[in-house]
């Protein structure tokens, strides 16, 4: 009988249907993870401009008149804004840009957090007080 060199078909395909099977639970997963990871981003620029406000009433006794446009800087997912100012209050918004758009998130001067999240597959916790971090709506 004569030594068999190589692969046969029959082999190659079982190892193209095992690879096909891992990538298609492993792409989604992937995918998931790094969405998450740039929800951080949106967080950490929330939280730090709450920290910048927090200063500037201290300096001027009024939240009126800070701009939030040092907080968007370096930013490629999300913009910052504060949409509303007082002398008392504030409100600060991080909205989704780029691969990030459906996300929304907000914080404000008595550290509430809420998220408004559209994105397919990803929804608001119940009830809306704190920042989605991973699918489906866990905090």
């Amino acid at each position: 009988m004569k030594n068999q060199l190589g692969f046969s078909l029959i082999e190659i395909m079982i190892t193209v249907a095992i690879v096909g099977i891992l990538a298609s639970i492993a792409v989604p997963q992937y995918s998931d993870y790094v969405t998450r990871s740039r929800l951080v981003e949106a967080q950490s620029k929330l939280s730090d401009t709450r920290v910048r406000l927090e200063q500037f009433f201290v300096n001027n006794r009024t939240y009126v008149g800070f701009t939030c446009t040092q907080a968007a800087l370096g930013s490629e997912n999300f913009g910052i804004t504060c949409p509303t100012q007082t002398a008392n209050t504030f409100t600060i918004s991080a909205t989704g840009t780029n691969k990030m758009t459906g996300f929304g998130f907000t914080l404000d001067d008595l550290n509430q957090r809420t998220s408004a999240i559209t994105a397919s597959g990803w929804s608001n916790p119940s009830p809306n007080n704190c920042w989605v971090s991973k699918k489906p709506n866990i905090c």
